[in-house]
Parts: C-alpha cells; sequence; structure tokens
C-alpha cells in the first residue's frame, strides 16, 4: 500500500474529529480488539499519556524533548495535525515518512476484517501509531490525547505518567457542573500504576483525580512548578521547580507566560518517569532548541503575522495575554479568526480582543464543523468591531495584508484548521518553499 492507497483507505473511514460535538455513548472496546489483533504494541514500551483543556499538545513536545535529552529513544504521537498528516506520528522529534506512514496505515487495514469491527479514522490512526512506535523500538511513546481521556483511543494505554495540564471550557454545553464532568473525562486516562503530574490547581477537581487512585501524584504549585516567568527577548527566561531540583534562569524560545506552566508540567513528568531530576545540561539541550509550530509562532514580518492555535476561552485569553505583554505596536492589530462550532464567537472574540482591533476578517475552516464567516463576522459587529466576512482561510489572509500597514500585526487565530492553512501558505510565500 502507497501513501495514496493508505490516504484513501483512511478517508474511507469515519472521521469524528470532523464530525463531533458533544460524544456520547463511547466505548474502547474496537480499539482493544483491534490492538490485540496487532499484537498488543502499545504493551511493548512504557507511555508518558496526556490530556487537557489547553497546553498539552506543546507539553508533549517538552516532554519529548526532555526525554530524547536525557538519552532515550522516544515516539510521539499528537493530534491534530498543522499541515501534513505524517505531522502526528514522530520518532525522536521527526515526522514519521510517507512510506512508513503508508506502512503503518496498512498494516491496521489488513487486519481490519481479521478483527472484526470498522475503526474511524482517529482508532486507525492510533493503532498505526502504536505500532510503529513498537517497530522502531522506542524506549518511550509520549500520546497526546484526542478528546478529554476516559473514553478516547489512546486511553488503552497503561500510563507510567499520566499528565494533565489543565480543566478549561471546551467540547462542554457549561451546563451543571460541567467542570467536574470535564475532570471526570480526563481523570480516566490515571491508571493504578500512574504516577499522575497534575496541572489543574483547583482544589474540588484535583479531589476529582486523585480519586482514580494514582500509584502517585505530583501537584503544581505543591510539588512542582513555574516559580518566576519573566519576557527575555525572543521568548521567556523561566525559574522551574520540581520535587528533585530547582532550575532558574531556563530560557524557553517561545511567547506566552502560560508556557512556563506547561514547562514546569513537562519537567515533572520526566522526571517521575526516569525517577531522577534532570541535569542542568539536559534541560539547556531539550528547550534550548525547542520549537511550538502553530503556537503563537511569528511567520512573517512588515506585517508582523503571529499564528496562534487559540480555540476555546482559555486560548483566546492566553494569546491576547501574550500580545499585550510581548508585543509593542506602533500599528493596530487585525485579526483573521475562523472557529468551529461548538464556541461562543462574541465571548472568544471578546477574549481575542476584538473591540479594540483595527480590524476583523473571518473566514471559514476547511472542516465539516466549522461556523461559516458571516456568522462570526456579526458577532463581530456586535462587539463593535470592524468585520468583513472572507471565506476562504487564503482569502482572508491576503485581505487582512492588504488592510494592513507595516506597523500593523495581524494574528491568525481562532482553530487549528485555519492555523494550519495559514501557516503553509505563509511560510510558502514567506520562503518560496514547497
Amino acid at each position: 500500500m502507497d501513501l495514496t492507497a493508505a490516504r484513501r483507505y483512511l478517508d474511507s473511514h469515519i472521521n469524528l474529529e470532523a464530525t463531533a460535538g458533544w460524544v456520547h455513548g463511547l466505548s474502547l472496546d474496537k480499539m482493544r480488539r483491534l490492538a490485540h489483533v496487532l499484537g498488543d504494541p502499545h504493551q511493548a514500551y512504557p507511555v508518558v499519556h496526556l490530556t487537557g483543556t489547553n497546553g498539552k499538545g506543546s507539553t508533549a513536545r517538552m516532554v519529548t524533548e526532555l526525554l530524547r535529552a536525557a538519552g532515550l529513544s522516544v515516539g510521539t504521537y499528537t493530534s491534530p495535525h498543522l499541515e501534513r498528516l505524517n505531522e502526528r506520528l514522530a520518532w525522536d522529534g521527526q515526522p514519521i515518512s510517507d512510506d512508513d506512514l503508508a506502512d503503518a496505515i496498512g498494516s491496521v487495514a489488513m487486519i481490519e476484517d481479521m478483527a472484526g469491527v470498522t475503526p474511524s479514522y482517529f482508532e486507525i490512526l492510533t493503532a498505526a501509531a502504536l505500532r510503529w512506535f513498537a517497530d522502531v523500538a522506542v524506549d518511550v511513546a509520549v500520546v497526546e490525547v484526542g478528546l478529554l481521556g476516559r473514553y478516547d483511543a489512546t486511553n488503552i494505554v497503561d500510563a507510567a505518567v499520566a499528565v494533565v495540564t489543565n480543566v478549561g471550557a471546551d467540547h462542554t454545553d457549561r451546563r451543571g457542573d460541567w467542570r467536574h464532568a470535564i475532570a471526570s473525562e480526563k481523570a480516566g486516562i490515571i491508571k493504578p500504576g500512574s504516577h499522575l503530574v497534575l496541572g489543574e490547581t483547583s482544589p474540588p477537581l484535583r479531589d476529582v483525580f486523585l480519586a482514580e487512585g494514582p500509584a502517585r501524584a505530583w501537584v503544581r504549585d505543591e510539588d512542582f512548578g513555574c516559580t518566576a516567568n519573566r519576557l527575555a527577548f525572543g521568548g521567556r527566561l523561566v525559574d522551574l521547580r520540581t520535587p528533585g531540583a530547582e532550575h532558574e534562569d531556563v530560557f524557553l524560545p517561545v511567547h506566552g507566560a502560560h508556557q512556563g506552566d506547561n514547562a514546569a508540567c513537562a519537567m515533572a513528568a520526566a522526571e517521575a518517569f526516569l525517577g531522577a531530576p534532570l541535569s542542568e545540561v539536559v534541560v539547556s539541550e531539550a528547550f534550548g532548541g525547542l520549537t511550538l509550530p502553530g503556537r503563537f509562532e511569528v511567520v512573517d514580518r512588515e506585517p508582523t503575522i503571529v499564528i496562534d492555535g487559540a480555540h476555546n476561552p482559555d486560548g483566546a485569553a492566553a494569546a491576547a495575554a501574550t500580545l499585550t505583554e510581548e508585543f509593542t505596536l506602533s500599528g493596530s492589530v487585525v485579526l483573521v479568526v475562523g472557529m468551529l462550532q461548538g464556541r461562543d464567537p462574541v465571548e472568544v472574540l471578546e477574549l481575542l480582543g476584538a473591540r479594540d482591533a483595527g480590524f476583523v476578517v473571518t473566514c471559514t475552516p476547511p472542516s465539516p464543523r466549522a461556523i461559516p464567516a458571516p456568522e462570526v463576522a456579526a458577532a463581530a459587529d456586535k462587539l463593535g468591531a470592524v468585520a468583513e466576512a472572507v471565506p476562504s482561510v487564503l482569502d482572508a489572509i491576503d485581505r487582512a495584508r492588504a488592510l494592513a500597514s507595516s506597523d500593523d500585526l495581524i494574528l491568525v487565530t481562532g482553530s487549528l484548521y485555519v492555523v494550519g492553512e495559514a501557516r503553509a501558505h505563509l511560510l510558502d510565500h514567506h520562503t518560496g518553499e514547497a
């Protein structure tokens, strides 16, 4: 099976990422059956399993780099991808090759009938990743949850370390005690032998996670944390504390004060996995070359263009705070925003600072779950913003460029689907590379 055939096979299965809103009646039975027929590859290596409303992708990348710097061979599984499907499966920081991806998906296609189940798009990719990690004999897999946790396809793994970054408003109708309900679903990744690294600091929610009975638990701001977080040229300078060590003046070459908390979670997770503190050399090597594509990433200048995958209220607030703290503007901000169903456009736009923006250009993300651009523009109008709806992401970016002066800043955000398409377009335009 070549990659074209593999993609065709994958696309013939239901894609819950594209159709899911609030999901009920889920089960891991199909995923367990699929993995069993593949030989239970996920039992061949230990796993650091991550969930959280925000920050789990950034934290997964940081954990990967820390464990690599400590000398381990690391497989990483994340979702969704920004530009290419290959990004979701990585080995020692490098995306899977086209041939290996085709082989990994093909291995699942070969046993589907034997397994007697019809897996979803995400289940196929998850099974393919777990099989590939076994084939290349990783020392550890860093696995990011797709949705919530308890019934996510990735949750057939037994986490040696279970990481929860936080609990916020996403994939919820906010009825009743929704924070408790979300926490309960995310807590499902904690197994009896897991070492829990808990980034959520709310005492009532902490009890939800501890009730799962982890073998050991470290809680942010008690057992580990970011104790100082300062703006530095090109990133942040942070002090990080874990149960085993204190690291001062650690440079993170990324934007956003919230990345300090993500780094603290990652440090604690790596220490929990290794059973020993990380040396200064390991921390410096891991974070010194850190990149977080699509996470407040500057992709062009004159005008400055920033892309950020803020897709929920907490993410929007973090993006606005980063913009205010880290960028001195002589011009104004032009927002390019596209959103998916399940978000309140008025709330997200207000948190992004749309009231004070020079202009808001809305677009329709390339997803069946997209909110049409005119609806998002109408939400911006309610906030008193000057807004214009442009159907496609690329046309919206071109329109923002036409509106912006060289002193302005264009922030492209609202969905990873928007950011992914924008990143490919902007980097191609900027570098001329394919």
